[in-house]
């Protein structure tokens, strides 16, 4: 909560102690701390009382949190059990997103980073790499594809707010949405369920055909999802859509093959068509949350991963034609665009 931005040394310091301090995080979600300091400010002896804990040790561990920048203290007295405190509203919940059960980086931590802890230096020198067989993009195996479209799916709560903000706006007089890249179909059902004309294809490599059939069977609607296998790199988009949407996709390509992409959209869509990009688009926040994924592919040459400024963008889409641009506010950022319509 404090503005004050930390020194190098400290910083230092905490991440030295990462360990411990995502320990001190998830026991203040798990005893219930976190969500008692949302309602704050609340005083340390009614928190020890509340949770059934020793004054003095509570103390310290709200130092903990306080040195992490989540807790805000005003201690007017000598009397420590007159200290109060409080949180920003959405600390438990972002703590649940990142130390949870169901959290991303937990999924995250299967991937075989250990092959690189350690050995970054020979990494950065091309000598030690992540091994295809445990990791290549695009997917080569059956079971490398449904890892990576799980994944894709865990992190796919973000854009799925934003989508549900924007519904109106986004599928009003829509009828096709391609969903380019579209993984498993998670994010297409959860489309649906605000959208109800509108129909749904998720275009992916054939080998994903069997992952968004499943998600097909367990979907609400599932008469309207669809799917269509074909290669973006080698192919032309599919037309008979009036949307289109990339989500999450651009990042993973140099430039000159997300641009092919962007002008394959432009051709496929008639005038009028709608094309969605929504990226972690790079700001000092994304960056922080996207460590993982970084860190990890410094061992691993054939995907990109570049988190690019918004304007990057809307500068592209407006270079290859479109117009009627617009970044969508929400927890990730959508930009819309549209092919002119047909004056003629």
């Amino acid at each position: 909560m404090s503005t004050a931005p930390l020194s190098h040394r400290a910083l230092m310091s905490l991440l030295a102690n990462g360990a411990k301090a995502i320990d001190v995080l998830e026991t203040a979600l798990t005893i219930g701390l976190l969500d008692a300091l949302e309602k704050g400010p609340v005083s340390l002896q009614e928190l020890a009382t509340r949770l059934d804990v020793l004054p003095l040790r509570l103390y310290k561990f709200l130092d903990c949190l306080e040195s992490l920048g989540f807790v805000e203290r005003d201690e007017p007295t000598d009397d420590i059990g007159h200290a109060t405190y409080r949180a920003d509203q959405g600390l438990a919940a972002a703590a649940e997103a990142v130390v949870g059960p169901n959290a991303i980086e937990r999924d995250r931590d299967r991937y075989p980073w250990r092959t690189l802890h350690g050995r970054l230096a020979e990494s950065l020198r091309g000598a030690v790499s992540i091994p295809a067989d445990d990791f290549a993009f695009p997917p080569t195996t059956a079971e490398q594809t449904a890892a990576f479209e799980r994944s894709m799916a865990v992190g796919l709560g973000p854009v799925v707010e934003t989508f549900h903000r924007h519904a109106g706006r986004l599928w009003g007089g829509r009828r096709r949405l391609l969903d380019i890249g579209g993984g498993d179909g998670t994010l297409a059902t959860r489309v649906l369920e605000h959208a109800p004309d509108l129909n749904v294809d998720v275009y992916n490599l054939p080998a994903v055909a069997p992952l968004v059939e499943r998600t097909r069977i367990r979907c609400a609607d599932a008469d309207r999802l669809g799917f269509v296998p074909g290669d973006f790199l080698a192919e032309p988009l599919p037309d008979g859509y009036d949307a289109m949407a990339f989500v999450r996709v651009l990042h993973d390509w140099p430039t000159p093959v997300t641009r092919r992409l962007v002008e394959k959209a432009y051709a496929a869509l008639p005038p009028d068509g709608l094309l969605l990009i929504c990226e972690e688009f790079r700001t000092p926040d994304r960056l922080a949350m996207q460590f993982f994924w970084t860190y990890f592919q410094i061992g691993a040459d054939s995907s990109v991963s570049r988190l690019r400024d918004v304007d990057f963008y809307t500068g592209l889409l407006a270079e290859t034609g479109f117009d009627r641009i617009a970044v969508l506010p929400g927890t990730w950022e959508v930009v819309v665009a549209h092919k002119p319509a047909d004056r003629s």
